[in-house]
This record gives structure tokens, sequence and C-alpha cells, in this order.
């Protein structure tokens, strides 16, 4: 009590000198007439107006700490924000992404794989504030200030470039994160084609898009899920599937078949951060050394799934990639890829990734991550980041689908 006496007699303190400012000195010692208004120089009153302003501001700026400091000022959630508060606070949230993301590209965001990626982070990440078909007004949520809207009738409010900054940025004042790892603009996108679709999909089908199955269906492979780790059936099901195949869809890499030490690795960057993924970050934070273990070594134990066969269109695609992976591209120093991921019979480094089979978008998407260097990974990225900085975008793309062509017992050891 004696520190906020302490602090109203300084107030009055400063009150009183900031007066003498702004009205003129003390009655005690009054000034002789004043001169006459044309004697005083405009530059004189200029400056005589900007110290009392600037006096003006620092006693309500004292004003304003003394209020702070008394505890007066509530702080209370229960008690919601004023109507006057709530417009200014929204009016200025909606200048600031309207203004910052002018001139924004827009990729295109139909691709129904892109949908399902963003709709596995909003299952985990968005769903327990903002609700979804399924689940309309969480319950914490309610009793948060500002109150997280539900999102279905307010997508239609926003363009996609305005919804990709709020993602990524995130907004201050509110509980709405940044994006964990901000140099995933794919990602982000990701979110941004889910929510585009949100209005529109009802509980079921964002259970389909959002959890991997139809809550009206017996559930799949039983005995596989009960042999599977917890946080396989918990988390890494929802995307990857407990059969490893990644749902079939572009977005998501196979698992299955996958070298079991370069999968306990990946866990193990993401978690550190060292390979960057605003998705896979925040789950595998709080695996143990032992989940990320049991994880790697689940699916590294399932079939890998077939390959689709290549269409002919791509064939001489296939032919390139397949010579890039044999003998790389000695003019501009690229090794052949075959001596680190296979095919052929010679040892290789058990921590290098399998790449027969997987997705051709997901090894182009990776390949063109390493080049722009923030894709980050296990201790023998930079590795990568030098090799692809070196490949053209043809010869990306020649690459994954020659990868994608092949089995995974192609690539063996």
């Amino acid at each position: 009590m004696r520190l906020f006496t302490k602090i109203f007699l300084t107030a009055m303190i400063v009150a009183a000198a900031v007066s003498e400012l702004l009205f003129g000195r003390s009655v005690r010692n009054p000034d002789p007439a004043p001169p006459e208004p044309d004697a005083v120089s405009a530059a004189s009153r200029f400056k005589t107006w900007s110290v009392r302003i600037a006096a003006f501001l620092v006693v309500v700026a004292f004003g304003g700490f003394l209020f702070v400091a008394s505890g007066i000022m509530p702080i209370k959630a229960s008690s919601g924000h004023w109507a006057i508060t709530a417009w200014f606070l929204n009016f200025a949230m909606r200048r600031s992404v309207i203004t910052h993301s002018l001139g924004m590209k827009t990729p295109a965001l139909n691709d129904a794989a892109l949908v399902a990626q963003g709709a596995g982070h909003y299952e985990f990440g968005c769903l327990p504030c903002h609700g979804g078909p399924d689940l309309p007004q969480p319950v914490v949520a309610q009793h948060m200030t500002p109150h997280p809207p539900y999102l279905p009738p307010e997508i239609s409010k926003w363009e996609a470039d305005e919804l990709f900054y709020i993602v990524k940025h995130g907004v201050k004042f509110t509980g709405m994160p940044a994006w964990p790892a901000q140099q995933r603009d794919d990602e982000v996108w990701a979110v941004v084609a889910f929510l585009l679709k949100l209005p529109g999909l009802t509980a079921q089908q964002y259970q389909e898009l959002a959890r991997s199955r139809n809550p009206g269906a017996a559930m799949e492979n039983l005995s596989t899920a009960k042999e599977a780790p917890r946080a396989v059936s918990e988390s890494c099901a929802r995307c990857h599937g407990m059969d490893g195949a990644g749902r079939g869809l572009s977005t998501f890499p196979i698992l299955a078949g996958q070298r079991p030490l370069y999968l306990y690795a990946s866990l193990l960057a993401f978690a550190r951060g060292e390979r960057h993924s605003g998705t896979m970050k925040p789950l595998t934070t709080n695996l143990s050394a032992e989940d990320m273990r049991e994880i790697a070594q689940y699916y590294a134990k399932l079939p890998r799934p077939s390959s689709s066969a290549p269409g002919a269109n791509v064939q001489a695609a296939i032919e390139r990639g397949r010579e890039i992976a044999s003998t790389g591209v000695p003019a501009k120093r690229v090794p052949a890829c075959a001596s680190c991921h296979g095919p052929g019979a010679a040892p290789r480094n058990p921590i290098y990734p399998d790449l027969a089979g997987q997705h051709s978008k997901y090894l182009a998407l990776q390949l063109e991550l390493f080049q722009k260097d923030i894709r980050g990974g296990t201790p023998y990225a930079h590795i990568m980041r030098a090799v692809a900085g070196r490949l053209t975008s043809e010869q990306i793309q020649d690459v994954a689908l020659y990868y994608a062509s092949l089995t995974s017992a192609a690539a063996a050891p």
C-alpha cells in the first residue's frame, strides 16, 4: 500500500509540473504581460506547442501506467470484450490481413490430396478451438476471450491468400498461433485448401477426410490395429494409414517397408525442429525415444504397396530419370542417386531412405524443398541440399517418376 501511495504522490507532482508547462508559469511569479502575437515567431509557437503536446502525452502515458499498476483493470476472460473493443480488434485484424496479403500468388488448391493433408492437420491443430461439422462448439473455446469462431460460416468472408496469411502468421491478442514451421508454405496452403472445402462438408465427409475412416463402416485391419503401437493408432494412422500406404495420396509418404533407422532419425529430426514441418513437429514433440523406435519398427515391417503402372506418356521421363539415378549428371557434379538410394546390390548407409515406389509428387516436393534449403532433415540432409541445388525442375520430375515406378524389392538392400 505504501508503494501505491508513493506512486500516487509522484503522479501528482508530475501532473503539477506538466500543468506548469501546459498552462503557463506559477501564479506566484507571474510573467510580465505577454508580447503581442505578431511578435512571436511561428517557429517559437510551434516549439511551445510541441513541448505542451509532448508533456500531455507523458501525463496520459503515466496515467495509463498508474491505472494498470493499481490492478483496477480487469483481465478476466469471463467478462468478455465490450462491443466497441471487439469491433475495433476485428476491424484492425481484417485491415491488417488485407494489407499484408496484397499481391500474394495463390497456387492451385483443388487437389484432393492437398485437401486431405490440410484436413489431417485441422483435426488435431484447429478442431479443439474452432470445431468442425461433427463438433460445432468445443466447450473450452466457448469460455475464451475472444471466442475462436466456428469456421464454416466464416470462410466465405476471406480470400484464399488472406486465409493463408492468418494460418501462417496467427493473430495477436488471441489464442491463434503462428505456423510452427515458417519455412513450409506448402503445408500452410494445404490447410487453406481444406478450409475452402470445410463449409460444404457433412460430419461424415469430415471424418473421412480428417480421420481416414467412415464412421458407418466396420474398422478395417482389426488384427493389425491391435498389434500397432498406441502412437500409430492414435496419430500416425490418420495420415499414413495403419498399413503405412499413406492413404494412396501423394501428400502422405509411404512408410511401409521403409528403413527403420531412417524413420527413427526422421521422427527425431521433426521433434527437434531439424526437419521443418508445422504438421509433424507438434505430433512428434510429445513422443518418447521408445515411441519413435516402436513406430519405426512397426512401419518398417509392413509390406510396401505395389507401384501402379506408369502411363505411356511418362516413359521417356522415367528413362531420363533412370539415367540420372544410374550415372548422375557429371557435368553438374551430381552423383548417381543409386549409390545412396538404390537400386543395386551395393551396401548402403541404413539411415538413407529407400525411395522405390514412393509417390512421385512427394519425392519431387522433397527435392524442391532441399533445393530451396527449407526442408532440413537427418544429420545427412546437407548432402541432399548440395545435390538438389544442381538439378533442374525437369530433372527433379524425371528422377521422381523413375523411383515411383520401381518396386521396393528393386531398391534392396
